[in-house]
């Protein structure tokens, strides 16, 4: 007798590599035959992809897994799978603490998850993989991409520091790189689908080639990404200021498709704050590269990271974080209240802050961070950009409708919907003037024209298999006034 479908849905924590990591999950599991659940229905599979660096990690994924355990129970055979660093991290405490948990499977082994889950039921019982090392590189493995525009490509997995905050290096392992023709053939073929944008990942993503001793791999990357017809946007994240050099600027800004974006964590602006955190540059490097990539590029829109409260900050060490976000004008940051983190050298540190000493300085800070991208935002009104439309509606009122997009530097802007003009769709372009900035995104009432594409038609046979295939588009096909490229 034929079994059932069975359906799937995988919870996401943490950050980019988490998420290109889901995608792959997902690519697994419709491989081996299941398919996705659809809304208000209970999965029979559900999967965690949890992170171990986020505060609480630990809390939030055994509530989750506690709120199941009555599920679970009125659905026999519904099955729970624990993946991603915080799996890689507890190991075989998960199903002590979690009995039943079906699968726990680590950063390395991802692939594995389809053959667990079918030996857990054949077995009934447990099954818990751990590597130590990287068995398949994530992006050989099937994916599932919920955006028919935009995609994540893995150039290195792991990561060489050792800063005594993070634990992401005990749970990654050491920096493995792909080959540079492994990588632009993955991307080649990402276009031929209708990706226009992709964004290449990885822990220290500048450090790339440092596994087969080529210092200029990563400029040489960002070249030759240049050169694939059909790719119109390169992005990626995260840099190391320590690797960061002047042949990757040039490369940025003499490139085209690479956007005149930066994401490069600071962490602290005090020296001695940097030195315990083993972070290997100092402020003064950290501020020349700020206006090295400003000098390359007047219009870049730069993001950073940043920890307040690291154990030994004193009100010195923070003004001079202070200080750096001043001169360095951050287009956003993202701020954190520093926590300790088992396994970390950090997490041992004398000196560690008073919360409520924390929390005055987050404050500050971030009041800071604000006023300066809304200062910032507010220089690009007035100001003709090309936005990317995503997918989901933008703000709205009661007189305008607007979708929601990126432009270039990766600023979020609403884009009004013109009837007049044309109605974009996620994976086309629509040029707009910007006609109001708020502190975290932008808003473009003034439609100037808009340019169809095939990542769009893509994205209409996604939706509706009744539409046109991507191959039945032209791409360039543009709305209104010929389109301009901020």
């Amino acid at each position: 007798m034929a079994t059932s479908v069975r359906t799937y849905e995988v919870r996401t924590y943490g950050c980019q590599m988490n998420v290109h990591d889901s995608e792959r999950l997902s690519g697994l599991l419709e491989d081996a035959g299941y398919v996705p659940v659809a809304d208000g229905v209970v999965p029979d599979v559900v999967v965690f992809n949890t992170c171990a660096v986020r505060e609480n990690a630990d809390n939030k994924l055994y509530g989750n897994l506690s709120h199941l355990v009555p599920v679970k129970a009125d659905h026999p055979g519904m099955q729970i799978a624990v993946g991603g660093c915080l799996a890689q991290k507890d190991q075989g405490e998960i199903v002590r603490k979690a009995p039943w948990v079906d699968v726990v499977f680590g950063t390395h082994n991802i692939g594995s998850l389809p053959v667990l889950l079918e030996r857990a039921r054949a077995l009934d019982e447990a099954q818990v993989e751990i590597l130590e090392s990287l068995e398949t590189f994530p992006s050989t493995l099937p994916s599932k991409r919920d955006s028919a525009f935009s995609a994540w490509v893995s150039i290195s997995v792991g990561c060489n520091n050792t800063c005594t905050f993070c634990i992401v290096p005990a749970l990654r392992g050491t920096e493995k790189d792909r080959r540079p023709g492994d990588i632009l053939a993955e991307v080649e073929a990402l276009v031929a689908e209708g990706v226009l944008e992709v964004t290449l990942l990885g822990q220290n993503v500048n450090a790339y080639g440092v596994e087969f001793g080529d210092r200029s791999a990563f400029a040489d990357l960002l070249r030759s990404c240049g050169g694939i017809t059909g790719l119109e946007r390169v992005r990626f994240t995260s840099p190391h200021p320590r690797d960061f050099t002047d042949d990757v600027i040039a490369a940025m800004a003499e490139t085209p498709n690479v956007m005149p974006q930066l994401h490069m964590p600071l962490q602290s602006g005090s020296d001695p704050v940097l030195q315990r955190m083993k972070r290997s540059y100092r402020q003064e490097r950290y501020l020349g590269i700020i206006n090295r990539v400003r000098a390359a590029m007047p219009d870049a829109a730069i993001t950073t990271d940043i920890i307040v409260g690291f154990p030994g900050e004193t009100d010195e060490d923070f003004e001079q974080t202070m200080h750096v976000v001043r001169e360095a004008r951050f287009a956003s940051a993202f701020t954190f209240q520093y926590s300790k983190r088992p396994g970390t050298p950090a997490a041992e540190m004398p000196d560690q802050v008073p919360k409520k000493v924390v929390q005055e300085r987050y404050d500050r800070l971030i009041e800071l961070v604000n006023d300066i991208a809304w200062e910032e935002n507010r220089r690009l009104e007035g100001r003709v950009l090309e936005v990317l439309v995503s997918e989901g509606e933008g703000r709205k009122d009661e007189r305008t409708h607007r979708l929601s997009g990126r432009a270039p530097d990766n600023r979020l802007v609403h884009v009004a919907v013109d009837d007049t003009v044309g109605i974009p769709r996620p994976g086309d372009f629509v040029v707009a003037e910007v006609t109001y900035a708020a502190p975290h995104h932008l808003v473009a009432d003034r439609v100037v024209s808009i340019r169809r594409t095939r990542a769009g038609d893509a994205g209409d046979a996604q939706r509706s298999p009744d539409l046109a295939s991507a191959g039945d588009a032209t791409p360039g096909v543009l709305l209104g006034m010929p389109a301009v490229r901020a």
